[in-house]
């Protein structure tokens, strides 16, 4: 596992297939069934394709994923933040989960306005994405707390519902 940055509270770094069971744990959670989706995730051997096939092709393919969100104090995963390239969109997105104990104690914020610089200053990205449900509106809130603008809706390919598209951008 790689260390990719630090907050006050938190240690991003690369998922690995030693993560399979909380991703199991995170990816069967409430919030991620609403507003995520059903991934039919339910045992280890699960969660390591979707390790495999997900964030550790993604570090080797385009040199960014999806990273642990860990408490720097306990030292276990709480979640998860990063890039993801997606079939449908022009650029990388944003993307971020956590488990609902650590939901609305500013988990998500600091992490994806660490990730958001990390992209912009050591990437050199210029521009990233974000998508939301329509009404999940704590995860509208933390895209515009960290400066990301809406865009318009928009309905992802083989989907059938719409979503709220949001692009952030380097200023310099």
């Amino acid at each position: 596992m790689t260390e990719i940055l630090q907050t006050d509270r938190l240690i991003l770094r690369t998922l690995t297939l030693d993560d399979a069971a909380f991703i199991v744990e995170l990816v069967n959670s409430p919030g991620w069934i609403k507003y995520i989706g059903y991934r039919n995730i339910n045992t280890i051997e699960d969660a390591c394709n979707y390790l495999n096939n997900g964030p550790l092709k993604s570090y080797a393919v385009n040199g960014f994923g999806l990273w642990a969100i860990v408490l720097k104090n306990e030292g276990m995963p709480i979640g998860m933040c990063g890039l993801i390239k997606r079939d449908g969109l022009e650029d990388a997105d944003l993307g971020y989960a956590v488990l609902p104990a650590y939901e609305g104690q500013g988990y998500v914020t600091e992490a994806a306005k660490a990730v958001l610089h990390y992209i912009f200053d050591i990437l050199k990205i210029k521009r990233v994405l974000a998508i939301t449900n329509v009404d999940n509106i704590a995860s509208i809130r933390v895209l515009e707390k960290i400066g990301f603008q809406f865009l318009r809706y928009m309905t992802m390919p083989g989907e059938d519902k719409a979503v709220r598209l949001f692009s952030a951008v380097e200023i310099d």
